[in-house]
Parts: C-alpha cells; structure tokens; sequence
C-alpha cells in the first residue's frame, strides 16, 4: 500500500462548506506518482509512459476542510500492458470515498500500448492487495 496524506485546501470547499467533489480526481492523482515514477523515474515528460484509461470515483460520507486526509493506493490487478489501481481517501479514521482507475504503459512514438516490464511488475507487486 502506497499513502499519503493531504491537507484540505479552503479553495477545494463548495458553498456548503464541504470538499467539493471534484477535488478527489485530482488526490488520486497525487496519489498516483509513487506508480508513475516505477514506470518513469525521473518523471521527465518527454519519455512519459502512462495514460489514464478509466477513472471511478464512489462517494461515501462528507470530507470537510479542517481535517487531513490519507490517500491509500493500492495494485489491484497487473496485465500485460495495463494495472487497475485501488484507492481510497480517508479522514478522521473513516473511508469517505474510493475509487479504481486503469492506467496503461503506453509508447507515444508508435502510438501503441506496450507491455510492462518484469522490473516493473515486480515493483508493483509490492503493493497488490
């Protein structure tokens, strides 16, 4: 399991002083870059290899600003070329929202999916739940 922990920012509330519920995307994305960087250690965007397939996002109970929250991401499935991420956001010891996204190694010169590597897999396996 990978985590982090965020503070809620004021600009991320809505009128009803909760988190609004476009901000989660972008935590999974934050999330997300202890995966990138397997694939793409010095995150350089000219040798980027990853596109985001597929993105749910499930809604639990209310995330307010004046708590932090933990972002827990986790490999739910490898396969030849793609891995289902799981991820879950958590404040004040209760999961307010999860969600999977499908990411896949991807090879921009030929435009094509390409396969991960067995060093790439088995940095991934450390986090399968």
């Amino acid at each position: 399991m990978l985590t982090i922990s965020l503070q809620p920012r004021f600009s991320e509330t809505d009128a009803l002083g909760h988190i609004n519920n476009t901000v989660v995307p972008v935590w999974f994305e934050t999330a997300r870059v202890p995966v990138f960087e397997i694939f793409n250690p010095t995150q350089s965007l000219t040798k980027w290899n990853l596109i985001l397939a597929k993105i749910e996002v499930n809604y639990v109970a209310q995330m307010s600003y004046n708590a932090n929250v933990e972002i827990r991401t986790f490999v739910k499935r490898i396969g030849n070329s793609s891995l289902t991420l799981l991820q879950e956001v958590w404040q004040q010891d209760q999961k307010v929202a999860f969600g999977e996204c499908v990411l896949v190694k991807f090879d921009y010169g030929t435009n094509q999916s390409c396969a991960i590597s067995e060093s790439e897999q088995y940095s991934l396996k450390k986090h399968i739940r």
